[in-house]
C-alpha cells in the first residue's frame, strides 16, 4: 500500500537500518507522524511504543535497536501537538490538548498503520510516562496487545505540596477565565533538555544519553516542545483520576520506576500495581525518570525485561 512518506531524520535517531516515517491522518482531521524499524531477520512480534509529553519519534532510535537486537519490531508516533505532528496552538512550543482522550484517537490511526504495513504480530505495548497514560486507557477501550510494560508511567502527576493549591485553583477556574491555553507557571517555552544542565536533571544519569537528547534537539529545532498549558495539566488530571477509578487489564505487565523519580507521581504507580493481578512492579536503584535511556547496565536490564515477557506470550 502506498503511504505517505514522513521526514525520519535517521542521522539522529541512530535506530536500526530501513527505517521509515508516514503521515497519518486521524478520524478528526489531525495529521501526526508514524516512524518504524524492523529487525533482520523474521521478527517475533512489534513493540507499539508510546512516548512521553514533548516527545518525538527519532528520541527511540536506540530503544527500536534495542528491541531490533532481541527480534521486535518497533512503531512509535509523534502524538498530536507535538514532534512533527499538527501542533495545536500557534506558538507551537507550548504543549496543549483539548481533552485528554483525543490521544486515543491518535492510537486507532496507529493501529491501523500497523495493520497496513502488515508489522509483524503478536503486538505489544511500551508506554512511557504521558504515553503510560495514554497506553492505559487505550488497554482498558480494547487495544489487543499480547503483553505490555511501562516505564515511569503518568498514572499520577508529581507536584510539589506547595504548588498543589495553585495547580487546583488554576484548573479550576482556567477554562471561565479563558486562561487554559496559557503556559502552566514554574514551566518555561523551550525544552526541558535545552535548559537544564546535565548535573541534577530529573530523566537520566547517564550523561551521554542526555548529550544525545540535546544533540538531536540542536540538529532538529522543529521538534522541540516546551511546558505544558494549563488546559494540559486540567484534562491529564482528569484523565489520571479517571484511569484510578479503572481495575486493571487482564494482561501480563512489567512496570519499571526508578528510585529517582521526580516527576510522576509513584504512589499512583505503586497502588496499580499493587492491584494488577500478574502484574510485577521493577523498582530500579539509582535510575530516574527515562530509564530506557539510562546507563547501559540498566538500558540492558530494561530491554532484556521486556524482550523475555514479550517472548512469553507471542501467542
Amino acid at each position: 500500500m502506498d503511504l505517505p512518506a514522513a521526514p525520519l531524520f535517521a542521522d539522529i535517531a541512530q535506530g536500526p537500518a530501513g527505517g521509515r516515517a508516514h503521515w497519518v491522518q486521524t478520524s478528526d482531521g489531525v495529521r501526526i507522524r508514524a516512524g518504524h524499524w524492523r529487525p533482520d531477520g523474521a521478527a517475533k512480534g512489534t513493540v507499539l511504543l508510546f512516548p512521553g509529553r514533548t516527545e518525538y519519534i527519532e528520541k527511540y532510535g536506540l530503544a527500536a535497536a534495542e528491541f531490533a537486537d532481541r527480534g521486535f519490531a518497533t512503531l512509535t508516533v509523534d502524538w498530536r501537538g507535538q514532534g512533527l505532528a499538527d501542533r495545536t496552538l500557534p506558538d507551537r512550543r507550548l504543549g496543549h490538548v483539548d481533552d485528554f482522550s483525543d490521544f486515543q484517537k491518535d492510537v486507532q490511526a496507529l493501529t491501523r498503520l500497523a495493520e497496513q504495513l502488515e508489522l509483524p504480530k503478536p503486538l505489544f505495548l511500551v508506554g512511557h510516562s504521558m504515553g503510560g497514560a495514554i497506553g492505559l486507557r487505550a488497554l482498558m477501550q480494547g487495544l489487543k496487545v499480547g503483553a505490555c510494560c511501562f516505564t515511569g508511567p503518568m498514572w499520577g502527576i508529581q507536584i510539589p505540596p506547595l504548588l498543589r493549591p495553585l495547580a487546583s485553583f488554576l484548573s479550576g477556574v482556567a477554562p471561565f477565565l479563558r486562561l487554559d491555553k496559557l503556559l502552566l507557571p514554574t514551566t518555561a517555552l523551550e525544552q526541558y533538555v535545552q535548559i537544564t544542565p546535565f548535573e541534577g536533571n530529573t530523566l537520566t544519569t547517564d550523561p551521554d544519553m542526555y548529550r544525545m537528547m540535546h544533540a538531536q534537539l540542536a540538529a532538529q529545532p522543529d521538534l522541540a516542545l516546551g511546558g505544558p498549558t494549563i488546559q494540559w495539566l486540567r484534562v491529564s488530571l482528569q484523565d489520571c483520576a479517571w484511569l484510578a477509578r479503572q481495575p486493571s487489564p487482564a494482561l501480563p505487565c512489567i512496570t519499571f520506576v526508578g528510585s529517582g523519580e521526580q516527576i510522576v507521581n509513584t504512589g499512583a504507580i505503586h497502588d496499580r500495581m499493587g492491584r494488577w493481578p500478574g502484574g510485577k512492579l521493577d523498582l530500579i536503584e539509582g535510575a530516574r525518570h527515562e530509564v530506557m535511556m539510562e546507563t547501559p547496565e540498566i538500558r540492558a536490564h530494561v530491554f532484556s525485561s521486556m524482550c523475555r515477557l514479550f517472548e512469553q506470550y507471542r501467542g
